[in-house]
């Protein structure tokens, strides 16, 4: 299944997809970065399948609750909550890229499965 001419490759790829989650230069950027990334190599590494879909549901999960804590900003909860997510999003999305370039495993808390 891996079509890559270096394992280092393949591992770069998984990286990006993880980096990809901070693309907010671009609208709805951190899911539609590591969506591009993701399916662009899906069919050609099982490394990068799989670390680009718990990218994916980590962004998607994170979008959701940064939503809720949005709404929550007219309780004036909200604005601590978006303060703490954007700083757990950043650190989450830091150890994940260490642990891929390591060819370590890493799990995202708070995560959804949306894609299986």
């Amino acid at each position: 299944m891996t079509y890559f001419r270096t394992p280092h490759e393949e591992r770069n790829w998984a990286m990006f997809c993880h980096l990809g989650g901070l693309a907010y230069f671009i609208p709805l950027g951190n899911i539609i970065v590591p969506l591009i990334l993701w399916s662009m190599r899906k069919d050609s590494s099982a490394l990068v399948d799989r670390e680009g879909k718990k990218a994916l549901n980590f962004q998607i999960s994170f979008t959701l609750y940064m939503f809720i804590a949005g709404i929550l900003v007219f309780l004036l909860v909200g604005i601590l909550f978006l303060v703490i997510l954007g700083i757990l999003q950043l650190v989450f999305v830091i150890l994940a890229v260490v642990k891929t370039l390591n060819d370590e495993e890493f799990e995202y808390p708070m995560t959804i499965k949306f894609i299986q």
